[in-house]
């Protein structure tokens, strides 16, 4: 699978991008017919200081994209919780594409 990395107002990491990797490689051993994936790391300037930390995935798939985003206190905490989103909506694809 071909993962894109883009960051906005935060420098690159390769461990962030090693911690994604592994995540999404769950995913792609799980639901092989994954294309690719675009992951945006995003740092957003609050005051809040409880989140801040966003990260989006966007995936392709045959059919339409999909795409999910979390925003938490940590960039790691946010990739994971952008993961969990993306595995519930590859399920209820995966339950579409069954069922037809």
């Amino acid at each position: 699978m071909d993962i894109n990395f883009n960051y906005v107002h935060v420098t690159a990491s390769e461990r962030l991008e090693e911690f994604t990797n592994k995540k999404l490689e769950k995913l792609k051993q799980r639901y092989d017919w994954i294309v690719s994936a675009e992951v945006f790391i995003k740092k957003e300037n609050t005051s809040v200081q409880d989140k801040g930390m966003i990260c989006e995935i966007k995936l392709s798939a045959p059919g339409s994209n999909l795409f999910s985003s979390a925003n938490e206190k940590s960039f790691e905490a946010a990739i994971a919780g952008a993961v969990d989103d993306m595995k519930r909506q590859l399920e209820k694809k995966k339950d579409k594409m069954i069922a037809h």
